[in-house]
């Protein structure tokens, strides 16, 4: 087992397990974004399991998301996870195409041929069709909605501008979901298990203009997604004090935790508060340590100085990995 399956992306704890072996406390998952507080009615929701999922149930969850997103319902589509929204939506956008780097491997495998674009240097890609994220992962850079409108202007009549807003519910005055409509040339992908803590369920959305939806639920089929998934997004959509309340919490353990990584000489960076960068030049080091006393982060094979933290769980999970730290410095 290579360190390549660590860097492709975060949740490899059975990589890590077998190379690194188990621990009596348990494996920490530092290595994703994915909020460590789950939605507290997910339990609670009955689900039919005996039954297909239901045709209006599925209108019911996209007009909870468009309400929560602050778009029009025509304009969302379910997907059983935006990974694979993606890469289905990435037929539309023609032969040029760009994605900005650095930021999700998907961005960049969603069209046929696709060139990489700094975050600094997106005038490169004017007239292009151009796939970010914002805010950015792993970096967490967050672009305004000012610089959104003159990336959707530079595209011209021939590009598209898509935007990966996974991490959004953390921003919502930072999305561009209310500007999705038929004449705009926009489509923009919403996570739902990363804010909800429940990446398990493979629940995400397609915003974009009604032709491109009808082509995509085309290809999806009559049962795009699971009856669980409708039944517990529709509710959690509708949980707007939840919501409201966890944002402010994230807001404030980003800011503590910055505080601690602070106190080892690790400044972390990026406005995104469900991770945090920190960029050292022992940063491989550091992951090796961390992996041996059972805690897993995010390394990166092109940025061998970089490495990404999800938020503590708990003061247990801040304990363990402070104590790495402290032995580390």
């Amino acid at each position: 087992m290579t360190r390549d399956r660590w860097t492709w992306h975060g949740g490899g704890l059975s990589a890590a397990r077998a190379h690194f072996g188990d621990d009596a406390r348990g494996w920490i998952d530092f290595s994703t974004g994915i909020n460590p507080h789950v939605w507290h009615g997910a339990g609670a929701v009955e689900i039919d399991w005996r039954a297909l999922p239901d045709e209006m149930a599925l209108r019911a969850l996209e007009q909870a998301a468009a309400a929560s997103f602050g778009c029009h319902a025509d304009h969302v589509c379910a997907v059983p996870g935006t990974e694979v929204g993606l890469r289905l939506a990435g037929r539309v956008l023609g032969d040029d195409v760009c994605h900005a780097v650095p930021s999700y491997r998907t961005h960049g495998e969603m069209a046929a041929s696709s060139h990489p674009v700094t975050l600094g240097n997106l005038a490169l890609a004017d007239g292009s069709s151009l796939i970010l994220a914002n805010p950015n992962n792993p970096d967490g850079v967050l672009l305004s909605r000012e610089a959104l409108s003159d990336l959707l202007v530079r595209r011209g009549r021939k590009g598209w501008l898509v935007i990966d807003e996974a991490f959004a519910d953390c921003h919502p005055d930072h999305s561009f979901a209310d500007q999705v409509d038929d004449r705009h040339r926009l489509l923009i992908f919403r996570s739902f298990g990363k804010f909800f803590g429940l990446a398990g369920l493979r629940l995400g959305f397609v915003l974009g203009p009604r032709p491109i939806l009808a082509s995509l639920r085309k290809q999806l089929g009559a049962w795009p997604v699971s009856a669980a998934a409708i039944a517990i997004g529709t509710r959690a959509y509708q949980d707007i004090a939840w919501q409201d309340a966890m944002r402010e919490r994230l807001i404030a353990e980003a800011t503590s935790f910055d505080q601690r990584l602070a106190s080892f000489g690790l400044l972390a960076s990026g406005a995104c508060p469900l991770f945090r960068l920190i960029t050292t030049p022992d940063a491989s080091h550091l992951f090796e340590r961390l992996a041996r006393a059972a805690i897993l982060s995010r390394p990166f094979a092109d940025k061998p100085d970089w490495l990404r933290f999800g938020l503590p769980a708990n003061d247990e999970a801040m304990e363990r990995l402070c104590a790495v730290l402290e032995d580390h410095g």
